[in-house]
């Protein structure tokens, strides 16, 4: 059928990689076309099939943001997802500017899986949701330490703490009321940091935010 997402999956791990590839084969709506083991196998499956969506390993070998990065270059229309046991703040943000669409930890459920897939597929950037609540946080502690000027661009203390709620797993009801703010004064804030950070939705925000941070000049 025309509408199934066709997905690829490459890790080095053979049991893993089966893992996961049965997984999304539960699912009707899901074709797994092929699998691999490698940065090289990756490439030439994204070259030869042009899957929907391709998941990679971040530490298999030859690299699994390098393939992303190369996918994204060569094979634009091929989405990719790491599936990593990786919690490195570096790994995420260096995944996202190689071109990954996505960022999961292996331990992942695998109707969570089945479901970032979907997102992905409908052109969302999704990342494991507390994962990304800690790395915002990460952020939040470094920009307290901060004393160099702040650009334009950057967001005021009350779209930092509209931000950092929502990173908690707060609705915009829930932080109106913490804030003694109006529901629709908190969506008028998550707008503005939106269009500021050039964001879709708000997993994209977080990780403009942290490149944006490590982009300023260190005191």
């Amino acid at each position: 059928m025309g509408d199934r997402i066709r997905v690829a999956v490459v890790d080095d791990h053979p049991l893993l990689r089966e893992g996961v590839a049965s997984t999304l084969k539960s699912d009707s709506g899901l074709d797994v076309v092929a699998i691999g083991g490698s940065c090289a196998d990756a490439i030439r499956i994204a070259g030869e099939l042009l899957p929907d969506i391709m998941l990679l390993d971040v530490s298999m070998p030859g690299g699994g943001i390098e393939a992303a990065r190369a996918i994204a270059g060569k094979f634009p229309s091929v989405k990719t997802i790491m599936l990593t046991v990786s919690e490195r703040e570096d790994d995420v943000v260096a995944a996202m500017e190689a071109g990954a669409h996505g960022y999961v930890l292996k331990g992942v459920t695998g109707a969570d899986l089945i479901g970032t897939v979907r997102a992905v597929n409908n052109g969302e950037t999704y990342i494991t949701p507390q994962f990304a609540a800690r790395l915002l946080q990460q952020l939040q502690r470094k920009h307290t330490e901060k004393v160099a000027h702040r650009p334009e661009s950057d967001l005021t203390h009350r779209e930092e703490q509209i931000l950092n709620e929502v990173s908690a797993g707060l609705t915009n009801k829930e932080i109106a009321r913490k804030l003694a703010l109006s529901e629709k004064t908190v969506k008028h804030y998550m707008t503005g940091v939106l269009q500021k950070l050039q964001a879709r939705n708000r997993v994209e925000a977080v990780i403009a935010h942290m490149k944006h941070e490590k982009s300023l000049p260190k005191k």
